[in-house]
């Protein structure tokens, strides 16, 4: 493809790096699903679709869920799925409500396994306070699915007043994110390759619409809402930068990372700013409503580690600038593609 988002008609085939949230995902959007579903709800490109209807607005999204191992250290599948289409609601400053999930089974997959991601799906389904109402379930051919795939939908309410979206960042704001990167990425990778990192991480994978609430009721002045999952922080930031047309600049010495993601990133040449997260969120607000926003952060469960990591200048307007600790700078560009594929 093309950098304008074109299809190249010589590359007339999907790539597992199309599904993987960096540039070829967002080039194949942009070039067929954006430009036929072409309508004003899905023009944003947030997270959520928000709806105006009867004097209230509302948010819809849905995500599919692939991961592999569909168990892994801090989560499954199930939780996973759960708390995706929860936080894609709550990105959009919705309070989420109701879920639907639809199941694709291969043939031969164990049962016991079926009910212990169902009864995770249900945990995950109380500790954000929504209901799942309706759902469809198919089953194909052993070796079609690779054992389980997940489809989940949601809605939630979005409160009077509140407009937040990726379009919404302002030269002068305040870039913060919740807390440590890249630890679903690193928990993902060892229990897939069987890597031992001598470290108990985990993943992150949480809802997050109580974080999102409280943040809320502290300040009117947050902008963007934007959780790093797939293409990590950096695809996110990317993503902003060109809804908005703004420049990001990030230093790179203020991005919380665990020692652990640290090695484990120096060992298999990856940058931790570029793996998949699925329980923090990046925040864009008022300057002068950072600090107070930070504070209401750090004092929820999910926010301990959060920090203020840059700042959204004029320029270079759709990009992201990293500031490494020596005082030169480099671009934070995209990934083409994700560095380590069925993330989520």
């Amino acid at each position: 493809m093309s950098r304008d988002g074109k299809m190249n008609p010589s590359e007339d085939r999907i790539l597992l790096a199309h599904g993987s949230g960096g540039e070829l995902g967002h080039q194949l959007v942009a070039s067929i699903f954006a430009r036929n579903f072409h309508n004003p709800i899905i023009q944003p490109l947030d997270d959520a679709a928000v709806i105006s209807e009867d004097g209230g607005r509302w948010a819809f999204t849905t995500d599919s869920y692939v991961v592999t191992p569909v168990f892994f250290p801090g989560g499954d599948i199930g939780r996973l799925a759960v708390c995706g289409t929860v936080n894609d609601l709550s990105m959009s400053g919705a309070q989420p409500l109701y879920l639907s999930v639809g199941f694709i089974i291969e043939e031969g997959f164990s049962l016991p396994d079926l009910k212990r991601i169902v009864e995770s799906m249900q945990r995950t389904a109380d500790e954000a306070g929504v209901a799942i109402i309706t759902g469809d379930t198919k089953v194909v051919n052993r070796g079609a699915a690779d054992g389980i795939f997940i489809n989940t939908a949601g809605i939630g309410r979005v409160p009077p007043g509140i407009h937040i979206s990726g379009h919404n960042a302002r030269p002068g704001d305040k870039v913060l994110v919740s807390g440590t990167l890249g630890d679903h990425g690193v928990a993902i990778l060892s229990a897939r390759e069987g890597l031992d990192f001598s470290t108990a991480l985990v993943s992150d994978c949480a809802p997050l619409n109580h974080l999102v609430e409280k943040l809320i009721a502290a300040s009117p002045h947050i902008h963007c809402l934007r959780d790093p999952t797939r293409g990590g922080l950096s695809s996110t930031l990317n993503e902003i930068a060109r809804q908005s047309g703004v420049g990001v600049w990030v230093e790179e010495n203020r991005i919380p990372i665990r020692e652990e993601v640290k090695g484990a990133c120096e060992l298999l040449g990856f940058e931790p700013w570029n793996l998949a997260n699925e329980g923090k969120l990046v925040a864009i607000v008022e300057a002068g409503a950072a600090e107070t926003i930070l504070r209401e952060m750090k004092s929820h469960p999910l926010g301990r580690d959060a920090a203020i990591i840059g700042e959204v200048k004029d320029s270079p307007p759709g990009k992201v600038v990293l500031r490494i600790p020596i005082g030169s700078t480099r671009l934070m560009d995209m990934l083409v593609g994700e560095p380590l594929p069925r993330i989520c």
